[in-house]
């Protein structure tokens, strides 16, 4: 089994609650506008990291645009702008349909959204809102779950408070 701590668009704010939220995750997974690399390297000495770059990562231009990979019996596609279920990102949706993952995890939107898209083989979605303090969302969010063998067990929202 493997815990996962997720968050996004940080824009170079990270609360301190989210060590202690994470404490018992095994990798933290960051969906792109981490903003500073500062925040980047704080998670990483934390916890092993997984982190895609956003549309506003300049600093951090070292950052891949996308992670796919496999972990505990299932495929993970995380990018920072993909769109939602219906409607994903025009460049993301035909990759969706020919190469579906079993969880799809953006950004970008700020909005925090939990959801299995019936149309794609009931790949789950998952945009874990934004964790920073700029935007336009009013309170800031963060999900942790677990996969194991093939199962996402625990999902867990985390509210980390208004920004």
């Amino acid at each position: 089994m493997t815990r996962i701590g997720l968050l996004s668009d940080t824009h170079s704010y990270l609360d301190p609650q989210i060590f202690t939220h994470f404490d018992a995750c095994d990798e933290i997974w960051h969906a792109g506008d981490v903003g500073a690399l500062a925040v980047a390297e704080q998670l990483n000495s934390f916890k092993p990291l997984r982190i895609v770059s956003g549309n506003i990562d300049r600093e951090t231009s070292d950052l891949p645009a996308n992670q796919r990979f496999e972990l505990d019996g299932l495929s993970i596609w995380m990018t920072h702008i993909g769109g939602s279920p219906p409607k994903y990102n025009p460049t993301v949706r035909p990759q969706l349909q020919v190469n579906t993952p079993d969880i799809f995890v953006c950004g970008h939107s700020h909005i925090l959204k939990v959801t299995r898209d019936l149309n794609l083989k009931n790949m789950l979605f998952i945009n874990p809102g934004a964790a920073g303090k700029t935007g336009f969302h009013i309170m800031r969010t963060a999900v942790r779950f677990s996969l194991d063998a093939g199962r996402i067990l625990d999902m867990q929202v985390i509210e980390l408070g208004k920004k």
